[in-house]
């Protein structure tokens, strides 16, 4: 087999690979003032003497055997373990293979054998002590498994895959697995005397089971012939019983007959009379139809015909006193309108006079302050002799002293006008003396 090459290149070159040979080789080329390499997988390619530098890294599996001699298991037992793995340098993964060459490139092989080897034997002896020797011994699977996931996860960063680890072998000096199996095979040994103890055990219970069996099957066979006889005398009982029903059948089929034909007799004479009953009845039926038409001819035409006169009429007559009460509510209204019309006038006028009538009082004050109580005198004295207008006798009463009849009356009336301008004075505030002169 190749090995990888790494090919370092201080100037451009031109690369040829031929890809028709399987990859078991890669082959890195730098280019001149610190350009990044790159890598030629498998095949040929073409180097510049004294410019170009050509190294291999193999990309073949390489076999590791892990012995990891008396390591202290969990509960402190030492035991040796051997495992083998299988690793290789990935070549499919550029950073994996980028950091392969990093670390690896100038190291032939064994050396990077024993790397891995010693990093795998490392993360070996650290799940040996985390685990127990039952467990170990047990589940070697979940034992290299453990492994195998922790060595991955380390030997990655490196640029090695673990394609696969198993557990080979394992050893105890002192004495330990062989007390296991020795335990183990004291275990197989009395579970067989135990199987050996059920097993007749069993065979005597499936003995009684069968003797029971068989005596039951015998009790059973002895249940079904009585059942059987059970069923015969039943079955002789029913069929007698059904002999003697038709028996009793057939004598009553005769009275049943003679009963239906009876009643089919009578159903006929019910028809009959119900047809002639149907029949009446129709017959009235036409009759009265016959009545109601001539009522509609001789009746009831005649009186919707007045029925229909008369609303006829009744229609026109209110609708003539509608008219009418209209024609007088709207005379009405006219009627109101003018005599709102007048008041309205009337109204404008008095104010127009009471205006004046102020306006005059604020020029003349006290005369015509006066001449307004001058004119409201003789209205005033009218009222006040309004009474005895109206009556019809004066009784006059006196006990003999001053004046008696018709001049007592007198007297009083003057006296009364004589209060007139001090009720003038104590309504209006105008002293009608200053307006009169004295005498």
């Amino acid at each position: 087999p190749r090995y990888d090459k790494c090919l370092t290149a201080f100037l451009g070159n031109l690369v040829y690979a031929d890809f028709n040979h399987f990859a078991t080789d890669y082959k890195q080329v730098n280019r001149c003032c610190h350009s990044k390499p790159y890598y030629v997988p498998g095949g040929r390619v073409f180097v510049l003497p004294l410019i170009q530098r050509l190294d291999r890294i193999s990309l073949n599996i390489m076999t590791l055997i892990i012995e990891s001699p008396r390591i202290y298991t969990r509960n402190g037992v030492p035991i040796t373990v051997t495992g083998v793995a299988q690793v290789k340098v990935q070549g499919s993964n550029p950073e994996m293979l980028s950091a392969a060459c990093e670390q690896f490139l100038s190291k032939s092989e064994r050396e990077i054998q024993e790397v891995a080897k010693l990093t795998l034997e490392g993360h070996q002896r650290a799940i040996m002590g985390n685990m127990t020797v039952e467990e170990i011994y047990k589940d070697r699977k979940l034992f290299s498994k453990c492994v195998f996931e922790v060595a991955s996860s380390d030997l990655v960063n490196m640029g090695i895959s673990v394609v696969s680890y198993t557990l080979k072998d394992i050893k105890d000096d002192e004495g330990y697995l062989e007390a296991l199996g020795m335990a183990r095979t004291a275990q197989v040994k009395r579970d067989a005397r135990i199987g050996e103890a059920e097993a007749r055990r069993d065979a005597g219970i499936r003995e009684a089971q069968a003797e029971d069996a068989r005596i039951a099957g015998q009790l059973k066979n002895e249940a079904l012939i009585a059942k059987a006889k059970r069923d015969l005398a039943l079955k002789q009982a029913a069929c007698d019983k059904e002999v003697q029903a038709l028996k009793a059948k057939s004598q009553l089929a005769y009275q049943l007959q003679a009963a239906k034909t009876q009643q089919e007799i009578k159903a006929e004479e019910m028809g009959i009379e119900l047809v002639e009953r149907k029949r009446r009845i129709e017959l009235e039926e036409l009759e009265k139809e016959r009545m109601k038409y001539i009522l509609d001819a001789t009746v009831r035409k005649p009186a919707e015909s007045e029925c229909f006169r008369l609303k006829t009429i009744a229609e026109a007559e209110q609708i003539r006193v509608t008219a009418e009460a209209e024609a007088e509510a709207e005379a009405i209204k006219l009627r109101g309108l003018a005599e709102a019309d007048a008041n309205r006038a009337v109204v404008l006028a008095e104010a127009e006079k009471m205006k004046r009538v102020a306006e005059a009082l604020k020029n003349y004050q006290s005369a015509a302050m006066l001449d307004m109580v001058l004119q409201t005198l003789p209205r005033v004295a009218a009222e006040v002799s309004a009474p005895l207008a109206h009556c019809d006798k004066v009784t006059m009463v006196s006990t003999g002293e001053g004046d008696v009849g018709i001049a007592k009356l007198s007297n009083e009336v003057i006296r009364v006008i004589e209060g007139l301008p001090q009720l003038v004075n104590s309504l209006t505030g105008q002293d009608m003396k200053t307006y009169i002169p004295a005498r």
